[in-house]
């Protein structure tokens, strides 16, 4: 006995598709933390801040002075190089005045070694501007990658809930088939008794097919769906996954239009990446403006020249500053802060422009929701009531009080309403994350996520 169980479970187990056997359960909290730790627009943006954050130090880099060596072998009779080098080894001798020497030097090797270096002590404050203005997009930055994360969960929330639609509308088509088929039974059983004509039958047949087409296109659309899950979570496009969630009705928090809106300004990334942006280019304003003010800089070498490697001939430093002012340019400097200003000004009616199109934004996303929701309540009474007409339309026309036309009628009701319902029920779950989404509120623990 205990052998034919498991050859009964083995059978069963090879007669299971093979989507069913290598899908992968999967919670919606489960599928945002995949997507946060996978979607490549994540990874892109973790790489901006990166980026921002080399480009803090690079803009660090002028405030800090500037030391190198260099180290050189050089060979010639050039008569001024000869002559020099030899100065600079320390190697020079009274012989060394002869005419011939001095005209026709015999040619020298030189092997130099140097330390030297700079400084910026002080160039209009443009470098401590830049790396103000560095730390304002670092902080820009950073707020584009909240805004894309938030991004990311929504797309992760629409596209596991739309594996439950398609779930569900595969099961409606699958509902309506077997309607259509019993129909259509029903249909030849009575032309067969002569009780009806041939028209009722061959209606009742168009609209079988019509149900098997309907339920092929859902199969399609729940494999779509499934495609567009993996690729929302950053995996293989033939990634399965299994849902363990049900499509059902949840409520969610209820907040007016206008408290949304609020919430907005205060809470939308974006918006503070917009601000911060604005900030920046306030500092490359100042930035434009000290390019006007002298520069002073400081510089020393040292430097070791022998005939050959080794440090075994002479050495010499040298020190200084040097005070830079540019008198005329061409007016360049001057047009830079201008154009630089105009930016300015640019960026504070953008981000105006921005806190606008956020209000609409929450508006829009608000009365989608709203609308949503009052959808169900009207969409779950339409359900009870089609499946009460299909019944008694059933039952009258196997009476023969009714035509097939009036019964295939109501049967199309029924089945537009179940349809409708559940993606009524759907456009609350991904309306209502529009709405956080719309807010800048929406993250792994908000409730459409964790509910």
């Amino acid at each position: 006995m205990t052998h034919i169980v498991w050859f009964a479970a083995l059978v069963a187990m090879l007669a299971m598709p093979l989507a069913a056997q290598t899908a992968t359960p999967l919670t919606l909290p489960e599928a945002v933390s995949l997507a946060l730790e996978k979607n490549p627009l994540h990874k892109a943006a973790m790489a901006d801040t990166r980026i921002s954050a080399a480009a803090i130090r690079e803009a660090r880099s002028p405030l800090m002075p500037k030391i190198m060596f260099t180290e050189s072998a050089v060979r010639g009779n050039d008569p001024v190089f000869v002559f020099g080098t030899r100065l600079r080894q320390q190697s020079f001798t009274a012989a060394d005045f002869a005419l011939n020497k001095l005209n026709t030097p015999t040619p020298i090797g030189n092997f130099s070694s140097r330390f030297s270096g700079q400084w910026s002590l002080f160039d209009g404050l443009q470098s401590w501007f830049g790396v103000s203005r560095a730390k304002y997009m670092q902080q820009a930055v950073e707020q584009q990658l909240d805004r894309t994360d938030q991004e990311l969960v929504y797309q992760a929330v629409q596209a596991y809930f739309g594996v439950l639609l398609a779930q569900k509308q595969q099961q409606v088509a699958e509902d309506a088939l077997k309607t259509a088929q019993a129909i259509e039974a029903s249909s030849r059983a009575r032309v067969e008794s002569g009780v009806v004509v041939d028209s009722d039958l061959l209606s009742a047949q168009v609209v079988t097919s019509s149900r098997k087409q309907e339920l092929i296109q859902m199969q399609n659309g729940l494999a779509l769906a499934r495609t567009q899950l993996a690729l929302a979570l950053g995996m293989p496009a033939d990634t399965a996954y299994e849902p363990q969630e049900a499509l059902a009705e949840r409520r969610f928090p209820a907040a007016t239009a206008a408290e949304l809106e609020a919430k907005a300004l205060e809470k939308r990334p974006d918006l503070k990446r917009v601000e911060s942006e604005r900030s920046a280019q306030a500092k490359t304003v100042s930035m434009a403006k000290g390019a006007l003010a002298p520069r002073l800089n400081v510089f020393g070498s040292w430097e070791t020249d022998s005939p050959s490697p080794g440090w075994n001939g002479g050495n010499n430093w040298i020190a200084g500053a040097e005070l830079q002012f540019d008198l005329f340019d061409g007016d360049s400097k001057r047009a830079h802060i201008a154009r630089e200003k105009a930016v300015q000004e640019r960026a504070a009616a953008m981000r105006d422009a921005y806190r606008d199109e956020i209000r609409l934004q929450v508006r829009k996303a608000y009365y989608e929701y709203d609308a949503a929701r009052q959808q169900v309540e009207v969409a779950r009474g339409a359900i009870a009531q089609a499946d009460e007409s299909l019944r008694i339309n059933q039952n009258r026309y196997e009476g023969g009080l009714n035509t097939v036309s009036d019964l295939l009628r109501v049967e199309e009701a029924a089945h537009r309403a179940k349809a409708d319902y559940w993606h009524a029920v759907y456009h609350v779950q991904t309306s209502y994350a529009g709405v956080e989404l719309a807010t800048g509120t929406l993250t792994p623990a908000s409730p459409v996520v964790t509910q």
